[in-house]
Parts: structure tokens; sequence; C-alpha cells
């Protein structure tokens, strides 16, 4: 499902509370892709979080686990996060 919402991620394993903001381009039920501005070394654990526009929907919050980190144009990057856990 593609999503264009914006994302923060708080480093887990490196950097333990290290937040990095970005867009969440795409959302599955096992995985997400992110797109940032600098990148992240694979098998890293992440916290995502996205914030409800709507009151009546809560946040999405999950740990996840950088698969894949992709360079793009103009110094940014594509994560692919593979979903361990939603809260």
């Amino acid at each position: 499902m593609m999503v264009n919402a914006e994302v923060q991620l708080t480093l887990i394993d490196s950097e333990a509370g290290r937040q990095i903001d970005g867009v969440c381009r795409d959302l599955s039920a096992t995985g997400m892709a992110i797109e940032i501005d600098e990148p992240i070394e694979m098998n890293i654990t992440l916290k995502v979080k996205i914030a409800s526009s709507n009151n009546s929907v809560p946040s999405l919050e999950a740990l996840a686990k950088v698969v894949r980190c992709t360079s793009l144009e103009s110094n940014e990057y594509l994560l692919g996060l593979e979903i361990i856990e939603m809260n």
C-alpha cells in the first residue's frame, strides 16, 4: 500500500536513541519502505512511529529490522524494513 506519511525512526542497536525523520513510501503486513537522507547499516533494529492524523485511529508503532538500504538520487536512501513486532 502506498502511504507517503511522515515517519520517525529511533535506532535501537548502534547509536541507541538517535532519531531520524523520513517518509514511509510503502507499507505492507510484513514490511515497509522508508525514504531518509542518510544510510543505515543492514540488520540494525529500529523503532518506527507513524503518527495518526485522526484522533480515532491510533498511531502505528513497530519494531523493524533493516534488510535493504539503496542509494537514490541527491543523497537520499530507501530503506527496506522487515516488521518484527507491531505495538
